[in-house]
């Protein structure tokens, strides 16, 4: 009877010792979802994109909204990026802790000083956002900010693991604060370069290092190309542009085809995290986007 007593004592004791259950965080993209790993190493951490779509159109489905459901904190970049499909997973979902109001909703967006707000926005001017540029994964001068803030909210909602948060954040801050300043160095030759873009998907890092992209091979944000813009961007000096810019996600068709008239470089970049084999984390997909832009070829 000892013997199983003292087997059941020492049961409850290790019972008790466990850790308290991790959160369960949603991330819009990968790019929050690589942020939240590094900030809450033991939560359970779900993207519902990947680096190959465009996260402005995902459809609600049965999975998302079960992932949604059992969310304790929702990570999405705002600024109307995901507005054609959050609310309808909020809905859905009915997780009070991560609809509008709730404490467990966390937009990126927030902590960032946006880029190209519109006071007025209509159908004419194409898939414009009001709140500014949704594409704060390459807000690197902002990151430190939203880090801060995400530690914060990890804070708040696990207060058992403040410490760990507080560590994790404050480590990943030291870290991009360096890679900063190595990545301002590298990339001065970068500096009053121009270049063509597709979408604005890289507007912050553009802003950052001090390029320009002068034209978009859309015609309108969120437009496919057509012929007769890219007629007309075929008119452009070469000899005043660095380069033509896409994503890995978008297809290549028009990039090609203005390359070929104008005998402008090509560059590919990564859209997020997982968008190439070198561009496993917000960091490296920063390293990568520089290596890229100063490997023109």
């Amino acid at each position: 009877m000892l013997f199983n007593l003292t087997r059941l004592t020492g049961w409850l004791l290790a019972l008790l010792s466990l850790p308290a259950h991790a959160l369960t965080i949603f991330a819009c993209q990968p790019d929050w979802a690589s942020l939240a790993k590094v900030h809450a190493p033991e939560a359970e951490v779900f993207s519902a994109t990947t680096a190959f779509q465009d996260p402005h159109f995902i459809q609600a489905r049965p999975s998302l909204i079960n992932k949604m459901h059992q969310a304790d904190l929702v990570i999405c970049s705002g600024a109307e990026l995901e507005v054609g499909w959050l609310p309808e997973l909020q809905r859905q979902s009915r997780n009070a802790k991560v609809s509008p109001g709730g404490e467990g909703l966390f937009f990126t967006t927030d902590y960032v000083a946006v880029l190209d707000k519109h006071d007025h926005v209509d159908r004419s001017m194409g898939d414009v956002h009001a709140g500014g540029n949704p594409h704060v994964q390459f807000a690197v001068a902002d990151m430190i900010n939203i880090s801060q803030a995400l530690s914060e909210k990890l804070q708040q909602l696990d207060p058992k693991r403040a410490a760990q948060y507080l560590q994790a954040g404050e480590a990943f801050r030291q870290r991009w604060a360096a890679k900063m300043l190595i990545w301002k160095n590298k990339a001065l030759s970068l500096k009053g370069k121009k270049v063509v873009g597709y979408h604005a998907t890289y507007r912050y890092l553009f802003a950052w290092l001090g390029m320009t992209q002068v034209a978009d091979l859309e015609p309108k944000p969120g437009v496919s190309p057509t012929t007769a813009h890219l007629t007309q961007l075929a008119k452009l000096d070469p000899g005043n542009i660095y380069a033509i810019v896409y994503a890995s996600h978008q297809n290549s068709q028009a990039a090609k085809w203005l390359a070929g008239r104008t005998q402008l470089p090509m560059i590919v970049l990564a859209q997020s995290v997982g968008g190439n084999e070198q561009s496993y984390d917000l960091i490296t997909l920063i390293d990568n986007s520089i290596n890229l832009l100063l490997a023109k070829h």
